[in-house]
């Protein structure tokens, strides 16, 4: 039987937190050591959970409410029919988890194009390179390499539903080749199809002699199949997603502008009992339920009840600062309870406009000393996007 490197193990376990605590139910010390409170909700494809673009990113991971920009796409495809311009697309480059390793890279191509002032459609595709992986057999010579990869392409259709609300449905293929492989038994690639639903709303206002913006935003997102890496003997759930938020624009005066938004974010996964599911049969169950029952569980499944359910939401926000229509500076603060991961970032980025091209960065800063805090501290983000509008005048 093939073994490989550490790095394979810890990728396959990040997938799928499930088959890390497995291992630690039957050994009675790690009941001492992980506290029982401590429960996270496995789901596959995390890919699907990771920010691609810069500005979100560094207010704290929140977009689903923030105004419309060209990277709508991951956030909520129904700000695209909010935008000013006609067409635009925008790539976006993310070495990810460089404090551990030199070579998982996340690239993002989004776009749009708006039929009318009513009806809008758009595109995006994301792929995670997850670096080299190296085999090796049990005499510890090396059998081999191998690239593992996901991907995910999907397209979204938004309509204007009123002057201030409009709405979006997004389509979306994903495919996970994790390019393990043990003899003749192991992991298969996996495939899944998923949808999303998701509304905006924007209202001008006027705050004294000023302009401002009110908008509040939400996306059902990553809604769809289960996907599996044996064959069918275990189907994992996708991270299906809901995601609120609400957002405020206010114009200081000709040049400054100012805005703030704040995201919760929940997962529509079942809440696994680690502790109380001590054999892996039962553990293996958890995935047995549907997803639309899944969904609705998520709600009310939790353990400890309603404290827990609430530990089950993120809190992301942020502010952003806009000098001329030109210049912005970006802060924000990204919070997901001790007990579900414990992941905590504070996040800053800046923006430069000039005529068609937009060129976006954030950068995160580790809170605390946990492990995965650690992990994604120091980590840049790059987008460039460019007005396709002004291109084809």
């Amino acid at each position: 039987m093939k073994s490989f490197i550490t790095v394979a193990f810890a990728t396959l376990a990040l997938s799928n937190p499930l088959s890390v605590f497995a291992q630690n139910g039957d050994d009675d010390d790690a009941s001492t050591t992980i506290p029982r409170e401590y429960n996270p909700i496995p789901s596959s494809v995390q890919m699907l959970n990771i920010a691609p673009e810069a500005r979100g990113t560094s207010m704290g991971d929140a977009g689903v409410a923030s105004t419309p920009d060209i990277n709508s796409q991951y956030w909520n495809p129904a700000k695209y029919i909010r935008m000013e311009s006609k067409a635009g697309a925008s790539l976006s480059v993310t070495p990810w988890l460089r404090n551990i390793i030199s070579d998982i890279n996340l690239f993002s191509l989004m776009g749009y194009y708006k039929l009318n002032e009513r009806n809008c459609v758009s595109m995006g595709v994301r792929y995670f390179s997850l670096g080299d992986l190296v085999f090796y057999n049990e005499n510890a010579e090396e059998e081999g390499s191998y690239k593992p990869n996901e991907f995910a392409i999907d397209a979204a259709y938004s309509l204007a539903l009123s002057k201030t609300f409009s709405g979006a449905i997004a389509l979306r293929y994903i495919h996970s080749d994790l390019g393990f492989q043990f003899n003749d038994d192991g992991y298969s690639k996996g495939n899944a199809f998923a949808a999303d639903i998701a509304f905006y709303f924007k209202k001008p206002l006027k705050v004294g002699a000023n302009k401002a913006d009110l908008m509040a935003g939400v996306n059902f997102s990553n809604i769809g199949t289960k996907i599996t890496y044996d064959d069918g003997v275990t189907n994992e759930y996708l991270p299906a997603n809901m995601r609120l938020g609400v957002g405020f624009w206010y114009e200081i005066d000709k040049y400054n502008k100012i805005g703030a938004t704040v995201d919760f974010n929940k997962l529509l996964v079942p809440t696994p009992n680690y502790r109380d599911n001590a054999d892996y049969e039962s553990r293996l169950k958890y995935y047995d339920q549907s997803v639309i029952t899944s969904i609705f569980k998520s709600f009310s499944d939790a353990p400890r009840g309603g404290k827990e359910e609430l530990e089950e939401i993120d809190i992301c926000g942020g502010i952003e600062y806009t000098y001329n229509n030109m210049f912005s500076a970006r802060f924000g603060y990204h919070n997901n309870p001790d007990n579900k991961g414990g992941l905590k970032y504070c996040s800053a980025g800046l923006g430069v406009t000039y005529q068609m091209i937009d060129v976006a960065a954030s950068y995160i800063f580790a809170v605390g000393d946990k492990t995965t805090n650690a992990a994604l501290a120091n980590t840049i983000r790059i987008t460039l996007g460019f007005d396709i509008a002004k291109v084809l005048k």
